[in-house]
């Protein structure tokens, strides 16, 4: 895959240009709710946005591009949800954040998370992935040494263990298609405490 093709165009420099990105952008993540990939066409999109292919094309050169813009626009969401967590309180307090932030990235909008997953499995994604992983990584091992850990002795393999508790967890109960966000929370938090030993 040429990874030209994943990227925009060209930038909105303007006000009403980045409004244009937006609208098409949220086109885009009605289209894959409401018809799926076999529905996810440019053509729909652009229907949906009120906009011309053609103006669409300004901004995407394909299907894919508008793909991988939605989902760093939805994997912004969820890091602005997970830097909003107020790193001075209790440190279960803030491991609980950080798993309230990752469920609601995947309970907001269950369908459109499910879908992008699917879609970053099949897209070239990786260099970001692993910048987001790291990210989050840096959270939690600055986290660890908050909590009452009996061993604390590897704190990068237990953070790697509890990103891949949350993330497995997550992804489960989207390709399931639950909804219900609270009790997903609390099945993790029971498994990421317990894995802690801090239940």
């Amino acid at each position: 895959m040429d990874l030209k093709t994943l990227k925009p165009r060209k930038r909105p420099v303007q006000a009403r240009s980045a409004e244009m990105v937006g609208v098409i952008l949220e086109a885009a993540a009605r289209v894959l709710e409401q018809k799926g990939l076999e529905g996810y066409t440019t053509n729909a999109v652009a229907a949906i946005a009120g906009v011309s292919v053609g103006s669409l094309y300004q901004y995407f050169p394909g299907k894919d591009a508008l793909t991988v813009a939605l989902i760093h626009r939805e994997t912004a969401m969820l890091m602005h949800d997970v830097l909003a967590i107020d790193m001075q309180q209790e440190g279960r307090v803030v491991l609980r954040g950080l798993i309230a932030a990752c469920t609601m990235h995947q309970m907001r909008r269950p369908i459109l998370a499910r879908l992008l997953d699917f879609e970053e499995e099949r897209l070239p994604l990786r260099q970001r992935d692993e910048v987001i992983t790291a990210d989050l990584m840096e959270i939690v091992q600055a986290l660890l040494p908050r909590l009452p850990l009996a061993d604390f002795e590897t704190p990068h393999v237990i953070a790697v263990d509890i990103l891949a508790i949350i993330r497995g967890m997550v992804d489960a109960a989207g390709e399931r298609g639950e909804s219900d966000r609270r009790r997903l929370e609390e099945r993790v938090c029971r498994a990421v405490f317990g894995y802690l030993d801090l239940s």
